[in-house]
């Protein structure tokens, strides 16, 4: 292999190693300062972005079928039967549409 593959990997490496570093500082400066509760939302919030941005471009029987979810979700806090709800929701108005 060419000598310039391995000093790409090699500074590949580095910066990987370098980016997880100043990942666990900045994780260790969020949880000590004002900030922290960013930390407590942060799986929501992401979950939140994958939702909304998979919805993007969807026909309205998709909608309906997630806001049926997200009102099963507010009503029983519970991820299983939220799901179930969903998948029953949208294929009702899958199978349903005219």
């Amino acid at each position: 292999m060419p000598n310039e593959y391995w000093i790409l990997i090699l500074t590949l490496s580095i910066a990987a190693f370098f980016i997880r570093f100043l990942g666990l500082l900045a994780g260790d400066r969020i949880r000590s300062s004002q900030f922290s509760w960013i930390l407590d939302e942060l799986p929501g919030l992401i979950i939140v972005s994958l939702v909304a941005a998979s919805l993007m471009g969807q026909p309205a029987e998709t909608w309906c079928a997630a806001s049926i979810a997200l009102l099963a979700a507010m009503l029983t806090n519970h991820v299983i039967v939220t799901m179930g709800i969903g998948v029953i929701a949208f294929a009702s108005f899958s199978l349903f549409s005219f």
